[in-house]
């Protein structure tokens, strides 16, 4: 999905948050729980460069301010992640497909607002234009989240929406005509919109 429409799409759901959110609740420590990204949505909307994106979190809030969890995250892509809003760039010869498993924390830092971090070692597959895998890299992808925690029905149910600064310092093997784009761009990326759901046990 194009990073203009996932703006669009994360300032609905914002909007649309806070005017049933109900009032802070305080979650209480050891409590398990398991999420997503409401951007799993997107892809039941037509697109020629179809993001196919999933992720699971599977968590435990450790302490009435801290949470670890697991992310298990697919999605492929189509030109540099190092593009910004205001920017624009050549695609890929084809595409690159992710499939990461990584770790998460999250520290409240008042009522629902929080900081958290992520990190994320995704095998990368390189994809040519006729859908063959012709390459395998790493990708180390980190996350620096800030965001505030809405729950509903006495903190069964939350939403988080969130903005994040997201960086990929270790980036390997790709083949050269697709190293030839990313020279092209940084390796961060600013102001990426974040929607997590859940659902606390």
């Amino acid at each position: 999905m194009p990073k203009f429409t996932l703006l669009i799409f994360t300032l609905f759901f914002l909007m649309s948050s806070a005017l049933v959110a109900q009032p802070y609740v305080q979650e209480k420590g050891m409590t398990p729980f398991v999420g997503t990204s409401a951007f799993v949505l997107a892809n039941a909307v037509p697109d020629a460069e179809p993001s196919v994106f999933a992720q699971l979190n599977l968590g435990l809030r450790v302490s009435p301010t801290d949470t670890l969890s697991l992310e298990l995250i697919t999605w492929q892509y189509y030109q540099p992640l190092g593009i910004q809003y205001w920017q624009s760039g050549d695609s890929f010869p084809g595409k690159i497909r992710d499939f990461g498993l990584g770790l998460a924390y999250q520290r409240f830092l008042w009522r629902g607002a929080y900081v958290a971090f992520h990190a994320i070692p995704f095998v990368q597959q390189y994809i040519d234009e006729e859908g063959k895998v012709i390459q395998t890299g790493f990708q180390l992808f980190t996350t620096l989240r800030f965001g505030y925690h809405f729950s509903f029905f006495e903190g069964a149910i939350f939403i988080e929406p969130s903005v994040a600064f997201t960086a990929w310092p270790v980036n390997t093997n790709a083949p050269a005509s697709f190293q030839e784009q990313e020279n092209k761009w940084a390796s961060y990326f600013l102001f990426e919109p974040g929607f997590h759901v859940g659902f606390n046990f």
